[in-house]
């Protein structure tokens, strides 16, 4: 596998570029400042967007032709082989969305073809999410709100919720990725204790985020909240099964908002039904749980469709994010987020 080789002008130029993204994407991601910019960057015609490659849309193919650079975002289609030998311009990927393992393929690394992120971008939401889930969770929000739905009269909410809050409160982190790092930093105001899992930090880099290093078993034992933030990959799936929830303090609450994979879901669910413990889950696996789960009904889930990430207005700095890598490559410069092709085996 060849590492990707940043091939640059060697002056400030305009570079061809080429929108490929979902059915509607661009739209949403691109406000009117962010097409006024990207039109003074670059030879493009925003309204040429690939949604796929075997089906191409007026012009796509033309474009893909002198294409030195693609803008992605979600739902781009997949840079096969073929599809690069389609673009022999193409020197770069800038993507406006966070993981690139979706589209961008070993014939691109293979290639040398210069790839970026807004991952750094998108992971703000996601964390601002989960601090939200974290305060509710000690706070036992979902709780305290189902009950006064149910009661609707005078009640001792001091005495039900004794034992509430989120002073000297402890919070486990599963993965210290740039979510997982923005949660540590969103959480540095408020008196709790933050541990960490992550099987690539060491004593040094824990110091330094202001977290204690510990095992799993211990997190998952020792936490009020258990937040995931682990990459997607083999090695991760089922990382919090049955014998990690298991461990956690009844009361406890689980929050997910990376992938479902990483939760066994059957395990989860018998811990809730149960009533002993509480879930926060953006992410499910399937994606869209069954008509039939109990996911939607049990009064201790919160359940979302997915939505921690980027949405309406936060789309605009993803977009701004990818604008200003674009601008960069124009210029000659390095990417400031490159994506690495040795990094991915324990990325998102």
């Amino acid at each position: 596998m060849h590492r990707p080789v940043q091939s640059r002008p060697s002056c400030p130029s305009r570079p061809s570029v080429l929108l490929a993204m979902a059915p509607g994407m661009a739209e949403r991601l691109l406000g009117q400042p962010q097409r006024d910019r990207l039109e003074r960057l670059a030879r493009t015609d925003p309204r040429v967007v690939a949604h796929r490659w075997d089906a191409p849309g007026p012009g796509v193919a033309a474009a893909l032709a002198e294409a030195e650079v693609l803008f992605t975002c979600w739902g781009a289609p997949v840079l096969t082989a073929e599809v690069l030998a389609a673009a022999p311009r193409l020197r770069a990927v800038v993507h406006a969305a966070g993981s690139v393992k979706h589209h961008v393929t070993d014939a691109c690394w293979a290639r040398g073809i210069a790839v970026s992120s807004a991952a750094g971008a998108n992971a703000l939401p996601v964390a601002e999410y989960t601090l939200a889930a974290i305060l509710f969770a000690n706070k036992r929000v979902l709780h305290a709100a189902h009950r006064y739905r149910t009661l609707r009269a005078p009640h001792d909410w001091l005495r039900e919720l004794d034992g509430a809050g989120n002073h000297g409160r402890t919070v486990g982190i599963v993965g210290a990725s740039r979510i997982g790092r923005r949660v540590v930093e969103l959480l540095r105001p408020f008196a709790l204790r933050v541990l960490l899992y992550d099987p690539y930090v060491d004593e040094e880099d824990a110091g330094r985020l202001g977290v204690e290093r510990v095992p799993l078993t211990e997190l998952c034992a020792g936490s009020d909240v258990v937040s995931v933030h682990a990459p997607e990959v083999p090695a991760t799936r089922h990382l919090i099964g049955g014998r990690e929830l298991a461990l956690m303090p009844d009361g406890a609450t689980l929050v997910n908002t990376s992938r479902g994979s990483l939760v066994d879901e059957a395990a989860l669910v018998a811990e809730l039904r149960s009533g002993r413990l509480s879930a926060v889950l953006d992410v499910t696996e399937p994606a869209l749980p069954a008509a039939d789960s109990p996911l939607y009904e049990l009064p201790n889930v919160l359940l979302t469709p997915h939505v921690a990430g980027s949405l309406g207005t936060e789309l605009h700095r993803m977009a701004d994010h990818a604008l200003d890598e674009l601008e960069r490559y124009a210029q000659g410069l390095p990417f400031a987020d490159p994506v690495r092709w040795e990094g991915l085996g324990h990325s998102a």
